[in-house]
């Protein structure tokens, strides 16, 4: 059986000031000392969780994704967390998942934070985006889509589990951390799989507090790793053998109701 590597990044994000995420945010990288497949940023990670895509955005041709690529090549891992992206007019807060050969896929937040106007200035997706990995597939979903269990839905057919990992990143303020940490833990347990989520810490532009409490979580709900309040780097490793026997022990997937997911 496969273990898979994976290290999140908790960090405060200086407010809509790229240049200097990028480097803060490749120095964290360059100080990781352990063999890892997977580096997970937080949601928005060069400008914070910002309502201001018409001068924030870039194109896939941009800086950003330019960096993406040159660290993911450089220290020969895959990277991942989302930006502001522009493409034929519309704004996307568009989660990237950037392998060490230059190619990459990507998902467009699917729920927009109406709470905070996101609706207003971004447009919503309309695909999930599942990866495979070592053996593994991981299904990247963004912040608010955490609230959304139906979005995350496990299905089950002929082929197995649709997936085995499933990676949130957030701007997940504090004061709602509660619901951060519990729904976490219940996308484990309802789709039998890990659950990554990777949130920022500090004060944003809007002087809103993040305590990050970044969490990953085992099928059975079981927390391998919870930070709150400090910057962290860290590197967990996900076993497929301890996966399979969860499912294979307490098959309550068999008993799952079948649907389509229409948009």
């Amino acid at each position: 059986m496969s273990s898979l590597s994976v290290t999140l990044i908790q960090t405060a994000l200086h407010w809509e000031d790229k240049a200097s995420n990028l480097q803060m945010l490749e120095q964290k990288i360059n100080s990781i000392t352990e063999k890892t497949h997977i580096v997970v940023l937080p949601e928005m990670f060069s400008t914070g969780f910002s309502m201001r895509p018409e001068a924030l955005a870039e194109t896939m041709q941009g800086e950003t994704v330019a960096w993406m690529k040159r660290i993911a090549t450089e220290k020969r891992i895959i990277l991942t967390g989302s930006a502001i992206i522009e493409e034929e007019g519309q704004y996307y807060n568009r989660l990237i998942w950037m392998l060490p050969n230059g190619q990459y896929g990507y998902y467009n937040k699917r729920h927009l934070f109406a709470f905070a106007g996101e609706d207003q200035h971004y447009s919503g997706g309309d695909q999930r985006f599942i990866a495979s990995v070592n053996g593994w597939k991981i299904n990247l979903l963004v912040c608010y889509d955490l609230r959304f269990p139906v979005w995350a839905r496990q299905q089950y057919t002929a082929e197995g589990f649709e997936y085995d990992v499933l990676i949130y990143v957030a701007n997940w303020p504090e004061r709602r951390n509660t619901a951060w940490k519990t729904l976490l833990q219940a996308r484990a347990i309802e789709n039998q799989c890990y659950v990554v989520g990777v949130n920022r810490v500090g004060k944003d532009g809007n002087d809103i507090y993040h305590s990050g409490d970044s969490m990953v979580v085992t099928a059975l709900g079981e927390v391998l790793y919870h930070k709150e309040h400090d910057e962290d780097v860290v590197t967990i490793q996900l076993e497929k053998e301890a996966l399979q026997a969860v499912r294979e022990k307490l098959p309550f997937w068999k008993d799952a109701d079948q649907f389509d997911l229409f948009i």
